[in-house]
Order: C-alpha cells, then structure tokens, then sequence
C-alpha cells in the first residue's frame, strides 16, 4: 500500500480508502449481507488500507455499526472519515441537509455513539446546506467540536468552485479536505475546483479526496453489452442515467478499452479506473465502495499501475471520448 499525507495535517492516508455506502445496505440491492460485510472491512485492513468513509446516511447508521464492529478493537488505529447534517423527513425516506449549529454538534455526538469513538478522526459536511443555515455559523460548530477534542479534522464534500472559495475566505484551522465525485465518467473537479484547491499545484491548500472513482461500478467491466443491465428498484443504479440509454451506449467502447488492456494486464479493469483516478493532479487518495473482499482485491491491484506510462498512453482517446 502507498500513503499519502493531507495537505497541511497530520492524516496519513492509504492511497486507496473504503467506501462504506453499500455495506449500509440501503439503496444497493438485496445481495449484501453484514458477515461479507465485514469480511470486506477485514481485506481491507489485510491489503494495509488505514481509511474508511462512511457517513450516518448510509442506511440510517447501518454502517457505522457495521463498520465499528468490524474493526473492532482495531478502530483506534485507523482513520474513519465520516459525515455531519443530515436529517431525516418524518418517515426516513428522505434527507436534507441541515447544517444549523446545534444540529451539527447533535449529529456528531451520535456518529460518535455508533463508531465507538471518544474522537472521530475526519468529519466532513455531507452537502450544502438546505436550511439557511450560514456557512461561518456551520463552520464556528466544527471548530468548537474540534477544540472539544470531539474530532480532529473537518472537511466539506460536494461543493461548487464558487462556494468553496467562500468557504476558503472564512475557514479556520483545522479544514482538511475536499471530497469530491471524480472519474473517467465524472470530471466535475477540473471545472475550477482543481483551481481552488490547488492553485500552486505544488503547494495545495486542501487534501481532495475522489469518490465514486468506479462509476458505481460501470468502469469494473462488469457490465457490458449491447443492452443496459436490470437492477431492482432497491438498487440506486435502476434510476441512474448512466446505466440507461443514451449515455450507455456512449460510455461502452470506454469499458471495452478497459476490458482489453486488463486482459493484457493480467489485472482487473477496476484497477485501471481506481489508478487513473488517483494518478490525476490534485487527487489526494481515492474512495472505493466495496461489497465483497474480492472486490477489495481487485482495487489494490491498481498500485501496480500507477507508473504504467503507456498504459495510460493508449487509454487516453477511450478516456477523452468520454469526456462529460
């Protein structure tokens, strides 16, 4: 495993962290399962992954208490990144972003109820907030849950150049990241967030961490074809376009390429998307979800690739084609 250092902080991160959304169960289709679950979280920490993001919306807390009994007696020495505003509508079917200070301390008491925890490692704001809540106000809780010795870190996930420029105005110490969607399929971090973060590319200002690097699993070659696969209306991806017509059938010769070079390879194609992912300027380290410990098997193997210069070389039209 390869680590790397957070701009600015003492969070040594592995090059590769898990995603905890699907063993939360919610929204991944009926084939999880808590014991494979954990026997995920256990090849993780076997292939010297020290990182896991999760987040109180992953099936209602499902897993937090999934991920914290797993690691057991062994969460002390791993950093477990996980997410504040979220509150539910009165039937727990819907969430919104509520980042009003007292809220905020209230979320990250009960994350640290779930994990075990007397300090949570990373904790960082889900989304914008959806209640008027002032950014300074949000930002003032962080900061007093951090002097508390409630966390240690805080960051922000799934902000705009504009806004996160504000938020870089204002921030006081102890911001550490971004999070961000990053992909071969999502490039929404070159449109002037790359700018933000790292205007002296030498010199960043923030750790950005990259998620759904795999596309929700669209860039592992495991769906493929002339047709879009089904999935049951318990899976998120039966209502994502990218698993539809059109864009289906314009993202296919990409996965194709994919396939062809890991048959040379002799590595899965999920490893190509998880290297480029994390070879990319400004990309800190990459999140990958993970069901099963074989798929954490697959995603390690993109250490291998990192330095493959002509690997990337022929990737490079396939990946272009795709641009968004």
């Amino acid at each position: 495993m390869k680590y790397r250092t957070l701009p600015g902080t003492d969070l040594q991160l592995s090059a590769i962290g898990f995603g905890c959304w699907a063993i939360g169960k919610t929204w991944w289709g009926d084939d999880v399962d808590d014991p494979t679950s954990i026997d995920a979280v256990h090849a993780a920490l076997d292939h010297g992954i020290n990182w896991f993001d999760t987040a109180p919306l992953y099936g209602h807390g499902h897993a937090d208490e999934i991920l914290a009994q797993a690691l057991a007696g062994r969460r002390h020495e791993v950093v477990i990144a996980t997410k504040v505003g979220i509150r539910w509508d009165g039937e727990g079917a819907h969430a919104r972003s509520d980042l009003r200070p007292d809220h905020v301390v209230a979320d990250c008491e009960a994350s640290l109820k779930r994990l075990g925890l007397d300090t949570i490692p990373l904790l960082q704001v889900h989304w914008p907030c959806q209640s008027a809540a002032p950014i300074d106000a949000t930002l003032e809780a962080l900061t007093q849950l951090r002097q508390a010795g409630k966390i240690r870190w805080f960051g922000v996930c799934n902000y705009n150049a504009e806004t996160l420029t504000d938020i870089l105005k204002i921030a006081p110490e102890g911001l550490a990241c971004l999070q961000t969607p990053f992909s071969m399929l999502r490039r929404e971090f070159n449109h002037g967030l790359r700018d933000v973060v790292a205007p002296e590319p030498s010199a960043p200002r923030l750790g950005v961490l990259a998620y759904e690097t795999l596309a929700r699993g669209l860039l592992t070659g495991k769906y493929r074809g002339l047709l879009p696969p089904t999935f049951p209306d318990t899976d998120l991806r039966a209502r994502d376009d990218r698993f539809q017509q059109p864009l289906w059938a314009k993202i296919q010769p990409l996965v194709r390429a994919l396939v062809v070079v890991a048959e040379r390879l002799h590595v899965p194609p999920a490893a190509l998307a998880v290297a480029w992912a994390c070879r990319q300027p400004g990309i800190s380290v990459a999140i990958v979800g993970a069901k099963r410990r074989a798929q954490v098997e697959e995603h390690v193997r993109a250490l291998e690739l990192l330095a493959r210069e002509r690997v990337w070389q022929a990737l490079a039209p396939h990946i272009e084609a795709c641009r968004p």
